[in-house]
């Protein structure tokens, strides 16, 4: 006898959120107006001291949703973590704070996993908003990519993770990197990766808010300091050692450039220009060492 298939799965989908009192409430209101309703919400904040839980206890009467408040600020991927452990839904979808979904995110999702049964992890294209030029813009125009994608991950790490839909079973395996505050999903689908195939969908559903406290934005010595080490980690461990690594270390050397031209570390940036292997493409930022400093960390930052 075959097992019957729940064609109506509970979705736990996790916010965790750091001072998040400018932008909570769409994201919160971007589930609650999801068409798919079977869905619980867990909202972890991660000891926030402004008014965000004024904010979401406002939502808390709505039994889907539950508030959890850590009493110390933790790396976020530890905090994921805690989240997880509050789940109970078959699948698993993230957004932080400052995001927020497409009304029929869910809905899609649910509906093309289960004509993959095989599949435990999908993700999709979204929209970049960006909240100065009050504008969005496709994410990628590319195609996504689908099957055994390691490498493309490394190559160029285009997974978003509020666009995901993930098997809760995945994280019996696999858990966040709690030493990361920046690279932990990188980390975590590469790893699931080698094992798993994991498929795209092209049509964006969901909005991502570009903004000047962005952590990868703000923190660029962090993603640096993150990918470095994971490279140092991982490389050499056999199940990673026959990947070609050249394109991440490309992006390492361009955030080093960003980095330096935004602390104006002027010399440092010229050397690292002319470091071998020499990039022609990172010569366009050549024109940022004649601006003042304050110049060129806002155009860089945009």
């Amino acid at each position: 006898m075959k097992k019957k298939t729940n064609s109506n799965p509970l979705v736990s989908i996790i916010i965790n959120c750091h001072n998040a009192a400018d932008f909570i409430l769409k994201s919160i209101k971007s589930v609650l107006n999801q068409n798919y309703k079977n869905w619980e919400l867990i909202i972890f904040d991660n000891n926030s001291k402004d008014k965000t839980s004024s904010i979401v206890k406002k939502f808390i009467k709505d039994k889907r949703i539950k508030y959890y408040k850590s009493r110390m600020l933790l790396n976020l991927y530890h905090a994921r973590n805690l989240a997880l452990k509050k789940t109970k839904g078959e699948f698993i979808s993230f957004l932080d704070a400052d995001d927020w979904l497409v009304k029929d995110k869910l809905k899609k999702q649910i509906k093309f996993i289960s004509k993959n049964k095989n599949i435990n992890i999908i993700y999709s294209n979204l929209y970049l908003f960006n909240q100065r030029k009050n504008e969005k813009k496709i994410f990628s125009k590319e195609m996504l990519y689908n099957g055994k994608i390691t490498q493309e991950l490394l190559d160029d790490f285009k997974m978003p993770i509020l666009t995901t839909l993930i098997r809760k079973k995945i994280f019996k395996k696999y858990m966040f990197n709690e030493n990361y505050n920046i690279i932990g999903d990188f980390d975590l689908f590469l790893r699931v990766s080698l094992e798993e195939r994991i498929l795209s969908m092209q049509e964006p559903l969901a909005f991502y808010r570009l903004h000047s406290s962005n952590m990868s934005s703000r923190r660029l010595d962090l993603n640096i300091s993150e990918l470095e080490n994971w490279i140092n980690k991982n490389k050499s461990k056999k199940k990673f050692k026959n990947f070609n690594y050249t394109k991440i270390y490309r992006k390492i050397k361009t955030l080093k450039i960003k980095n330096n031209l935004i602390m104006g570390y002027k010399i440092k940036t010229i050397k690292e220009l002319i470091k071998s292997p020499i990039e022609i493409n990172n010569f366009k930022f050549l024109p940022f060492l004649f601006l003042p400093n304050k110049a060129a960390k806002k155009i860089i930052l945009k």
